[in-house]
């Protein structure tokens, strides 16, 4: 770390990370749009990588950096699944909204 540039404090760090996870619990559950909802899981996720990394730069550990890491492998398998399902329900349904995708019937 280098003395002559300002840090920013942690809390700074977590203060935006909470700020994004609840942007991210209010989409989740007041949308109605799939692609909102998915995308509001993807700002939670990335979140908590703030987090971890913030965490991860304070203490000097690698274990936080370790953390996020794996979050973003399963961001990523979270998302190549979970656009194939979207696509899929807007194949057979022609909607993305969620009230007109209630049930697993055709």
């Amino acid at each position: 770390m280098n003395p002559s540039l300002p840090s920013i404090p942690l809390s700074w760090y977590l203060l935006l990370s909470a700020v994004l996870f609840t942007l991210g619990v209010a989409g989740f559950l007041y949308r109605k749009n799939i692609i909102t909802v998915f995308m509001s899981i993807e700002l939670m996720l990335n979140a908590v990588n703030l987090s971890f990394i913030a965490f991860a730069y304070q203490w000097r550990q690698v274990e936080g950096h370790i953390y996020a890491f794996f979050v973003m492998v399963v961001a990523a398998a979270e998302a190549a699944v979970g656009l194939a399902i979207i696509l899929t329900i807007f194949k057979n349904r022609a909607t993305l909204q969620i009230d007109d995708v209630d049930s697993m019937k055709l």
